[in-house]
């Protein structure tokens, strides 16, 4: 996923200081377009926007979100693996799946997040120093209310003009979830201080906590817990 040269790089700016400060951004506007709360306990939402480490940690950071898995979408089950994926042949994306409650945070505001913290999604098969197919943004909606909340976002902020160009986040069905190796899970947690990790990722995060602070959990939910 991340080459030897961007880790040497990264390391290199850790090491020197040299890594640049990010400002948060502004929050996005809410949703005019939004799925009621669901009698259901959970919902799932699927989303793709680079490296699935950055996005997972984001939002094991967001109050009301149960569970967030690292994993696939958009191509056959047989080629989900790592190695695979990222050849940027199989179809499949660097997905999250993210298990929430949905009378604490509903699925627009899941995707006001994503698109104000999580990712670029102006970008086309890239985000940051990734480039491929596998690292596109896409939205995997589960339900046709998920693709009019999808579709009706995109075109609110599109005509709002609030990014520099039009979004290039795709709107497609899900065909299937699968989970990413164990090792993937929880990375961000677990390895803060990776210079992939330290550069591009703990950023997010850090604007999560500054721009959503009502939305913004301390402690993350994981998929492996400690203890």
């Amino acid at each position: 996923m991340k080459t030897q040269l961007f880790a040497a790089i990264a390391a290199t700016l850790l090491i020197s200081g040299a890594a640049p400060a990010m400002s948060a951004p502004a929050p996005l506007p809410a949703p005019k377009v939004d799925e009621p709360a669901a009698a259901g306990a959970t919902e799932t939402a699927v989303l793709s926007g680079g490296c699935f480490w950055g996005i997972q940690g984001v939002f094991e950071h967001v109050k009301g979100v149960k569970k967030v898995y690292a994993g696939y979408s958009g191509g056959p089950g047989m080629a989900a693996h790592y190695e695979m994926v990222s050849t940027g042949t199989t179809g499949h994306a660097e997905s999250v799946q993210i298990v929430f409650d949905p009378h604490q945070i509903s699925y627009g505001e899941i995707l006001r997040i994503f698109f104000t913290v999580a990712t670029d999604p102006t970008e086309v098969n890239r985000q940051e120093p990734d480039e491929g197919p596998q690292y596109r943004g896409e939205i995997f909606y589960n339900s046709p209310g998920q693709k009019r909340v999808a579709e009706a976002y995109i075109h609110q902020l599109d005509d709002a003009h609030v990014f520099r160009k039009p979004i290039a986040t795709r709107v497609d069905s899900l065909k299937g979830f699968f989970k990413a190796e164990d090792y993937h899970q929880d990375y961000l947690v677990r390895h803060p201080g990776q210079p992939y990790i330290a550069t591009y990722d703990i950023p997010k995060v850090a604007a999560l906590r500054e721009v959503f602070p009502d939305r913004y959990l301390a402690k993350p939910t994981l998929v492996f817990p400690a203890g």
